[in-house]
């Protein structure tokens, strides 16, 4: 995992380095397709794999009790962020 991490460092700096080159400019469009190109093969992969397959129930009902947690935080930490730093107070 730190590893995976430390990768990910490694390319913010290398972008941040690169930043005003021309053709890092113009990759959004590539990346977004390969993270869809790689979405669908981890889709085929999970598809495949008989024991995921087998307890997808199980794991389904787990897997959206967590997205649902996950996207609850993420909502309720905006709306923090907001309240505190980007909504307007009234001045009396």
């Amino acid at each position: 995992m730190f590893t995976v991490i430390g990768i990910m460092f490694g390319g913010i700096a290398v972008g941040y380095l690169l930043r005003k080159f021309a053709l890092l400019q113009k990759m959004g469009k590539t990346i977004s397709y390969t993270i869809l190109l790689l979405l669908f093969l981890l889709g085929i992969s999970v598809g495949a794999n008989e024991a995921i397959m087998d307890n997808l129930a199980t794991l389904g009902g787990q897997a959206l009790l967590i997205a649902v947690a996950g996207t609850a935080g993420s909502v309720l930490a905006a709306w923090g962020v907001y309240t505190l730093f980007f909504k307007e107070r009234s001045r009396r």
